[in-house]
């Protein structure tokens, strides 16, 4: 991809991302995608997000895949790592290579290996001097993201920040609350729809979860309904919804 080319891309999908913020759109909807335009525009092989809740605490909400998430949830239970020290100090976190970390996030390292990643950029979410969250970056090989790919990813963190906090929000600490709420209520229905759809087809997660994608995008619902159904049982999906089909059973 030439870098003009790149730019372009770069634009459409910033663009693309602000003018799905109006009155209805879904927080959740919107952080998935963020991941999924990282992976698009950046040199890395997974993303996740963790935010903020309403008591204080961080939360994994998206994730590319579920080994990006995984080593999410250990840093939560560890309480340290790299996205937690970037929520921390509201500054970009790089790692250009977990091994060399030392006894440093100790439980961060073992669960970055294991799953196969190699150096990690964690870049917060921020509205003015606040920091809601974080966004995690991961390559499976050592080296920190070239200047033009850490640029356009405190881009996508600038969006994510403003996609929860928006003027609105900034104003009324309980829209930010519920906002914050809504997505990690959503994120619980949609692990849940993985699980059956992963379970009915004998597939992993991963699969199950752009089952769940393509299906919402092919019938422009949105993830968190089409996730309540399935986890119902009130609609059953079929394998051919991975390949763009519009395959579907609604239960009776």
């Amino acid at each position: 991809m030439t870098e003009a080319s790149r730019e372009a891309r770069v634009l459409a999908a910033l663009v693309a991302m602000a003018g799905s913020l109006t009155e209805e759109y879904e927080v959740v909807d919107l952080l998935d995608r963020l991941t999924e335009e990282a992976l698009e525009l950046l040199e890395v092989d997974a993303a996740a997000l963790v935010l903020e809740n309403a008591r204080g605490e961080l939360e994994l909400v998206a994730s590319s895949n579920q080994q990006a998430g995984f080593v999410e949830l250990v840093q939560l239970d560890a309480g340290d790592g790299p996205c937690i020290e970037a929520f921390r100090t509201g500054e970009p976190i790089v790692v250009p290579d977990v091994r060399e970390e030392g006894p440093r996030w100790a439980e961060h390292r073992a669960a970055a290996e294991r799953e196969g990643f190699r150096s990690v950029h964690a870049v917060p979410l921020r509205a003015g001097t606040r920091t809601i969250g974080s966004l995690g970056l991961f390559r499976t090989v050592p080296g920190a993201l070239s200047e033009a790919d850490a640029r356009v990813a405190r881009a996508l963190a600038d969006i994510g920040s403003i996609a929860i906090l928006q003027e609105r929000a900034l104003r009324e600490s309980e829209v930010v609350s519920e906002q914050l709420r809504r997505a990690l209520d959503s994120r619980v229905a949609i692990e849940q729809a993985k699980g059956v759809v992963a379970e009915s087809l004998g597939i992993d997660m991963d699969e199950a979860f752009r089952i769940l994608r393509s299906h919402a995008r092919s019938t422009n619902a949105t993830l968190q309904d089409v996730a309540r159904q399935v986890a119902s049982r009130t609609l059953r999906l079929e394998r051919d919804e991975a390949r763009g089909g519009t395959s579907e059973r609604t239960a009776v």
